[in-house]
């Protein structure tokens, strides 16, 4: 079994998207067993982030690292990203589509109906997933993190579509993922109340790069 990761460490990340800085000069480190709340107005990066870290975007100046994990994986194969999309087919039954992701994973000896059951989805493992409000296609798709157990979670908004008590439910399973020694990088606007997290707050994007 690969050891665990402990840290995600990011050195000095500039980043342009359309001929915008988005990212300058951007250090922090997040620790497992801490969430590290990422903050910011609209347009700061926090999305931006998060998708450099899933290695979906490219920066023009510095680094990721991590300590621990499998050698013999990427940065991004480590991580799960949750963003804003719920990544569904919609022909397919709740529970079909669960199955479809830890298939595509790898995740062998992963239970579906737990992880339904976790999110309050058990009932309609045999729904079409055409059928589900927001709400529950978003708990749908943070079941996908039950399957796939990668050592870090980015979270974009993870709250989004949420009624009180699925929030709940969704942070009480961010915190035993921290607990079990996960690692969580979230973007929010709104407060997470984890027992333990670390905050980066964003400012303002720079407008305009030199050509």
């Amino acid at each position: 079994m690969a050891p665990p990761v402990t840290r995600l460490v990011g050195t000095s990340l500039t980043l342009d998207r359309g001929g915008r800085r988005v990212l300058a000069d951007l250090s922090f480190a997040a620790e497992a067993g801490a969430a590290l709340v990422v903050t910011g107005p609209n347009g700061a990066g926090k999305s931006t982030l998060l998708r450099l870290i899933a290695g979906l975007l490219r920066p023009v100046e510095g680094a990721l690292a991590i300590d621990g994990g499998d050698p013999d994986l990427t940065i991004p194969q480590h991580c799960h990203y949750f963003g804003h999309q719920d990544a569904l087919k919609t022909q397919l039954t709740v529970g079909e589509n669960l199955a479809f992701w830890r298939a595509f994973f790898g995740v062998a000896d992963a239970e579906v109906f737990p992880a339904l059951d976790r999110v309050g989805l058990a009932r309609l493992i045999d729904l079409p997933a055409a059928y589900l409000s927001a709400g529950q296609r978003r708990r749908l798709a943070f079941a996908r993190l039950l399957v796939t157990k990668r050592p870090i979670w980015l979270l974009d908004e993870p709250t989004s579509a949420l009624d009180a008590a699925s929030e709940a439910r969704l942070l009480e399973i961010v915190g035993d993922h921290l607990g079990a020694g996960g690692l969580v990088v979230a973007a929010t606007h709104l407060a997470l109340p984890f027992a333990r997290a670390d905050a980066l707050r964003l400012g303002p994007a720079v407008v305009g790069v030199a050509a």
